[in-house]
């Protein structure tokens, strides 16, 4: 990066403020990780990360930002969806508006401006924000214009990180997950509880979503 490239990002993009550090590390760690078991293989149709956890403040939203910042810094185009509309934090990680128009406006056929933004200083990366938190998320995420979306911006970016609510909030997350093909799970040491995870598995299980 530009040597005051870093000054404004949000502290929580350690990929981006502190790239020699062992936790810019450990997310290029799990990058490489997801390219071979998700990406590598070149027969598959193409699909989107779902970001699950069973409860708020895992760090769900900590891990789709950084895993999506550090796929920005390969080829290719890297978009990140924050699909959580009933906590929604990527717009507040990245900078943007929080009543700006986003995935809501188009779910609900409201969109009529530009609902995806470049992230500044990471030419690669792009973020369609929730925009206003609107009152029905899990009837929202369940219309068929959210598959049409995703399947859609899979023939615009490379990859493809969705940011979703925790479990605990509702249904939202395994729906998304199922729109996206993929998914990848967090846990948080010492504090997520095993039933949690498993009853997370077992919902997700029931459609053809891949557990990465």
């Amino acid at each position: 990066y530009p040597q005051d490239a870093t000054q404004g990002f949000h502290p929580d993009l350690v990929v981006a403020n502190k790239p020699f550090t062992d936790q810019a590390e450990a997310f290029r760690t799990m990058r490489s990780h997801l390219i071979m078991k998700l990406y590598s293989q070149t027969d598959q149709p193409r699909q989107a990360l779902a970001v699950l956890s069973s409860d708020s403040g895992d760090g769900k939203s900590y891990f789709a930002a950084n895993i999506a910042v550090a796929f920005s810094q390969l080829s290719g185009r890297t978009l990140l969806i924050d699909a959580d509309m009933r906590n929604p934090r990527q717009h507040e990680i990245f900078g943007l508006p929080q009543h700006a128009v986003g995935l809501s406006s188009i779910l609900s056929g409201r969109a009529s401006s530009q609902v995806i933004h470049h992230v500044q200083h990471l030419p690669s990366l792009y973020v369609l924000p929730v925009g206003v938190v609107p009152p029905n998320p899990i009837e929202l995420v369940e219309r068929p214009a959210f598959g049409m979306l995703v399947r859609e911006l899979l023939t615009k970016f490379d990859r493809i990180i969705v940011d979703t609510p925790a479990a605990s909030k509702g249904a939202d997350g395994a729906v998304i997950a199922a729109k996206c093909g993929a998914a990848v799970l967090m846990a948080r040491r010492d504090h997520s509880r095993l039933t949690a995870l498993q009853n997370i598995v077992h919902t997700v299980g029931l459609g053809r979503t891949q557990i990465v």
